[in-house]
């Protein structure tokens, strides 16, 4: 059983540059041709450890790939079709070689990320229970893993409503690898739609300048984008919410919901009172 070519497939994958989509895809092909030809699509007792290694190596060059390629479908799949790899023991892999060693971590990091992006809070806090369960039966935990804290850190602060550590987080600097980077506009967009959703319940209008900072956007030209890609209307330097028919409400409700927007974004609350 020769692996000889999957090897070489898998050398020109892990050189291959983001800037070829094509050449990937193609590559990528190819390399699912070759494990269907070494029957090591899924791991099996009897596959020889150096196969299941190739395979899991494989695997993981393509769902890394597929998030540089910003394809988290393709990406879902590669982890779906890593898992049985990773329930193997890591003594079936007989590998002493850091650089073979199993990227895991950080696709599962990018995984429950991906999960975050899409508001699937659900799927996000069982796999992480998982982790959880996992990692107890080894006496150990999660706290000491930079792909997996990373999205967890994210996930707390969003229920916090701490937008604006979430914002600072994603940041080139406050992410642990490249490919957790492509996530930062996804994630930044779902704080924005946050923010927009309790403004549109707390006021009536807001002043652009304001907006600019309360939305994390760079240019006023970004807010009217915005603005008018949520059906706002903007007139003489100010945005206003449309007024919905059925929501009549009281005074009272008016301030809790004011009281959302401002605890939701802490770094702008000093704004968020000339506003108010």
């Amino acid at each position: 059983m020769s692996t000889s070519k999957l090897s070489d497939i898998l050398s020109q994958l892990q050189n291959s540059s983001s800037s070829l989509p094509q050449k990937i895809t193609s590559l990528l092909s190819s390399a699912k041709r070759e494990l269907l030809t070494l029957d090591a699509l899924l791991p099996r007792p009897t596959t020889p450890s150096p196969v299941l290694l190739l395979a899991r190596q494989t695997l993981e060059t393509g769902a890394l790939l597929s998030i540089r390629l910003q394809q988290p479908d393709a990406f879902t799949r590669y982890y779906q079709q890593l898992l049985p790899f990773y329930e193997i023991p890591d003594s079936s892999y007989q590998t002493s070689n850091n650089d073979l060693k199993s990227q895991r971590s950080k696709v599962t990091g990018l995984y429950l990320l991906l999960l975050l992006t899409k508001g699937d809070y659900a799927g996000f806090h069982t796999v992480l229970e998982g982790l959880e369960v996992e990692q107890a039966g080894k006496g150990k935990g999660l706290e000491g893993d930079e792909f997996i804290s990373y999205p967890v850190k994210l996930e707390r602060w969003l229920m916090e409503g701490s937008y604006d550590r979430v914002w600072g987080a994603t940041k080139r600097d406050g992410v642990p690898s490249e490919e957790f980077g492509v996530f930062s506009e996804v994630l930044i967009g779902t704080i924005r739609d946050e923010i927009a959703s309790c403004s549109e319940k707390a006021y009536p209008s807001l002043p652009i300048a304001n907006a600019k900072n309360l939305l994390f956007l760079e240019s006023e030209g970004s807010v009217v984008g915005f603005a008018q890609g949520r059906g706002w209307v903007v007139k003489d330097g100010r945005i206003y919410f449309p007024q919905q028919q059925d929501d009549m409400r009281t005074e009272k409700e008016i301030l809790v919901a004011s009281g959302q927007v401002i605890e939701n974004t802490i770094g702008y609350a000093r704004e968020l009172e000339t506003i108010v």
